[in-house]
């Protein structure tokens, strides 16, 4: 059987593939890449066959070697750099894998997620439908670390059809009212003048801002009752600071909530490095529901 073994593989490095979409009922996020459109991007290029999961590799990427006969494999994400046996190769792009292959993918310019896509299956037993890691739920595989060894079955599925995910988007992130977005009143308005600052605090459940100017360090919701987040929720905890829930969010939160990152938003926001300054931009319905089925920005 075909297998990667890692020597060295970045902090928040894990196993996605589509998720587990519809198990909110059970208290599950429906979780899957951090970066759908590179994910989906990694199924695009794989030519005959695509297994359902990738490799998530976290910003410092990681180094593998590859046992078995030949295969393929897609590279997508960020910024990274990757070597094969010395050799330094596309990204993204297609590569030929062969028994004892040293593959090493290291960061780039930008970007904290890279994906690695196999013409075969990840031997990882599914839970609750998917392969999915979900750390914080203890769902799927844990995080991936030096030393483990991952095997691989046939692939079955021929690559997706349509693997053209949400648009990329430039300028600032792209926001509806949140659920408690009335608790802002005449200061809604002044949200799209505040500037924030990603943090090294973040990870697949959600990213710290750093509020720069202190938009929100009066803000006083009072007593909310604990209900139901979904990916892209501005959630502002008791001390001001404000939260965007991710891929892997909790099923539900009693902080308020004051807007939504709309879902052709979240993969940029998910590559964002700490440092980078944020601002938030207004949003339609209309305007998040065309660009969420692929229209133009």
């Amino acid at each position: 059987m075909s297998a990667i073994t890692f020597s060295r593989v970045s902090p928040g490095s894990t196993v996605q593939d589509e998720g587990r979409p519809g198990k909110r009922v059970y208290g599950a996020a429906a979780g899957g890449p951090m970066d759908r459109g590179a994910f989906l991007e990694g199924g695009r290029l794989l030519t005959e066959k695509a297994g359902s999961a990738a490799l998530e590799l976290g910003m410092l990427g990681a180094d593998f070697t590859y046992a078995g006969a030949g295969a393929q494999m897609a590279v997508s994400g960020g910024d990274f750099k990757i070597l094969i046996n010395g050799q330094q190769r596309g990204w993204p792009g297609l590569h030929q894998l062969e028994d004892g292959d040293r593959v090493e993918i290291t960061t780039g310019q930008s970007g904290l997620y890279g994906y690695a896509r196999f013409d075969r299956e990840i031997d990882i037993e599914p839970v609750m439908g998917s392969r999915s890691a979900n750390l914080m739920a203890g769902l799927g595989g844990g995080a991936l670390t030096a030393g483990d060894r991952i095997g691989f079955l046939q692939a079955s599925n021929s690559p997706p059809g349509d693997t053209s995910g949400s648009p990329w988007l430039e300028g600032p992130i792209r926001v509806l009212p949140g659920l408690h977005a009335s608790l802002l009143g005449s200061r809604w308005a002044d949200l799209f003048d505040a500037d924030f600052e990603i943090t090294s605090r973040f990870d697949r459940m959600g990213i710290r801002l750093n509020d720069r100017n202190g938009f929100f360090a009066e803000f006083d919701a009072g007593s909310l009752v604990s209900d139901f987040v979904v990916p892209g929720d501005v959630q502002i905890l008791g001390d001001g600071t404000p939260v965007i829930l991710m891929r892997d969010h909790q099923p539900t939160g009693g902080y308020p909530r004051v807007a939504t990152v709309i879902s052709a938003e979240l993969d940029r926001l998910a590559q964002m490095r700490p440092g980078t300054r944020l601002q938030f931009q207004p949003a339609t319905l209309a305007e998040a529901q065309r660009l969420a089925r692929g229209g133009a920005a």
